[in-house]
């Protein structure tokens, strides 16, 4: 049997697997909850899990790679910190979030602020979720391509079709059950990856792992070698837009009850710290094996660094099992980020704008209908934008950014600010979009290939295509408009403020529930 028979034939065996688990899950939904939300009653292990795999990327995890090799441990700011401290500062926000009767992000902002924000929210939460989407794309078709030459069409089609099957099947649950399997999976071949790595580096070198670490470059192993005041921008840059993100709430939403919910996101930075660690090992054995490429700098070598594992893996004469094996965990990364963003979205399309603009007498088989088709559109948008974007960490911060420009401060004011306003968070939001929007498409024609970024090159606080700026903008207005404005009804505050009176809050909480368990 050729390789890349072989490869399909362990593909299909673990799409099967998955299929499986669509199928057990389907049969057990009997109501939007069981769809959207697990039912409610996900543990804490599942949570963790869940959340820890849908933030490891295959294509990010290769980009890490490739940013430890060139810049060190410098380069956490860039991804590895931000993911790690979103999921913890969200264990924070767990208290609130859960006590709010919201299965998306614009129903709850409808909630908070009135209808007028519910599908401009979702709109750009589709959008942010294709961008992500993306990057999964990337890096799966970057993994096929070096294995066996396959053309990027193909990896789309296949993450795309499987994540399309198991998730319009089952749902949330569904996706939470297979990011277990896929964590395990993905975990697993980092650590046989950071031993043969290392033992390859050690064979080649006559060098014992003490001795690489002491022979790694000066400032290597330093952490704010970049600055302290570029380790704040990034923070600020990042974090801010992963805190927000809807997946992880949905998964808040998930959680049987709020010590569940508050364990799982915790459990999750510690598991997602666990496989970046791991990384940090492939790249230094990398660095000692390559040297030619740690040599050529940062943003010129990432075009050799990124793939390095790949090369490692294809240099080294493992079997056409054992690299079938390989191409599926990474398969499994892709995946298990995939079907996060494409059931996040498809969410939002289903049930923040076919439901209530659409047809708002939906069925649940009509409503899943539509699901499945978005989870298919979703995917296919990804695959054309990955044609047009082709730094897979780019990708996902420019998803970020748009997030933290657009919806962060209204996000989070209204949760925690009582006087914030409907004007002050329609303007927040269209600002914001519009200027990060505007920024990114300014930035990326500017910039020349293979060169730093031109927003970059004029001042530090530009960084981040100008996400700095674009989410100060959109903190004055929302701050300004906000308090030029009305305050909001009592009917939007009582679901999120306990000060109401005990009339007031009975009454006015009373109008929302029946929105979770409508179809």
């Amino acid at each position: 049997m050729g390789a890349n028979n072989l490869f399909l034939l362990v593909l299909f065996v673990y799409i099967f697997v998955l299929v499986l688990i669509g199928v057990y899950f389907n049969k057990k939904q009997a109501s939007p909850v069981d769809f959207w939300l697990a039912g409610k009653s996900a543990g804490f292990l599942s949570i963790g899990f869940s959340a820890a795999a849908s933030w490891l990327t295959a294509g990010a995890m290769l980009a890490v790679i490739g940013f430890f090799i060139l810049l060190g441990m410098g380069s956490v700011w860039g991804f590895v910190a931000p993911n790690i401290l979103a999921l913890f500062i969200i264990a924070f926000f767990v208290k609130k979030i859960k006590s709010l009767p919201a299965i998306t992000q614009p129903e709850l902002l409808e909630m908070r602020y009135g209808p007028f924000l519910r599908l401009p929210v979702a709109i750009i939460i589709t959008v942010v979720m294709i961008l992500f989407a993306v990057a999964d794309i990337k890096g799966f078709a970057m993994v096929l391509q070096v294995f066996y030459g396959v053309d990027p069409i193909w990896a789309a089609l296949i993450v795309g079709l499987a994540v399309s099957v198991y998730v319009t099947l089952g749902g949330l649950s569904a996706v939470i059950a297979t990011d277990m399997i896929q964590f395990l999976c993905l975990a697993g071949f980092i650590l046989v990856m950071a031993v043969l790595v290392m033992s390859g580096a050690g064979t080649a070198t006559s060098l014992s792992f003490g001795q690489m670490m002491a022979a790694t470059p000066k400032g290597w192993w330093n952490p704010i070698s970049i600055g302290m005041p570029m380790v704040l921008i990034f923070v600020f840059a990042i974090v801010p837009g992963w805190i927000t993100e809807q997946d992880p709430w949905q998964r808040v939403w998930a959680a049987k009850d709020e010590r569940s919910a508050r364990n799982g996101m915790l459990l999750g930075a510690f598991l997602v710290a666990l496989v970046f660690g791991g990384c940090a090992v492939i790249a230094l054995g990398l660095g000692h094996l390559y040297p030619e490429i740690a040599k050529m700098g940062f943003p010129v070598g990432m075009a050799q660094a990124e793939p390095a594992l790949l090369t490692f893996i294809l240099g080294n004469g493992f079997s056409d099992f054992a690299l079938a094996l390989c191409a599926v965990a990474l398969a499994t990364a892709a995946m298990s980020c995939t079907d996060t963003f494409a059931a996040s979205g498809a969410s939002c399309i289903a049930r923040d704008i076919f439901q209530p603009y659409i047809c708002p007498g939906a069925t649940l088989g009509q409503m899943q209908m539509v699901n499945r088709i978005s989870v298919l559109v979703i995917v296919l948008l990804a695959t054309l934008g990955s044609f047009f974007i082709h730094s897979i960490i780019d990708a996902i911060h420019i998803a970020t950014f748009i997030a933290s420009a657009s919806y962060f401060f209204v996000l989070m004011g209204g949760l925690y600010w009582k006087r914030a306003t409907g004007a002050g968070a329609i303007a927040s939001l269209c600002t914001g979009f519009v200027v990060q929007v505007g920024l990114v498409i300014f930035d990326l024609v500017k910039t020349a290939p293979m060169s730093p970024s031109f927003l970059e090159s004029i001042h530090p606080l530009f960084m981040g295509h100008g996400v700095i700026v674009a989410m100060l903008v959109s903190g004055v207005v929302f701050l300004g408009v906000s308090l030029l404005t009305r305050p909001s009804a009592k009917v939007h505050l009582a679901p999120f403020f306990k000060e109401k009176t005990e009339e007031s809050g009975m009454q006015d909480t009373a109008l929302f529930p029946g929105q979770v368990e409508q179809a």
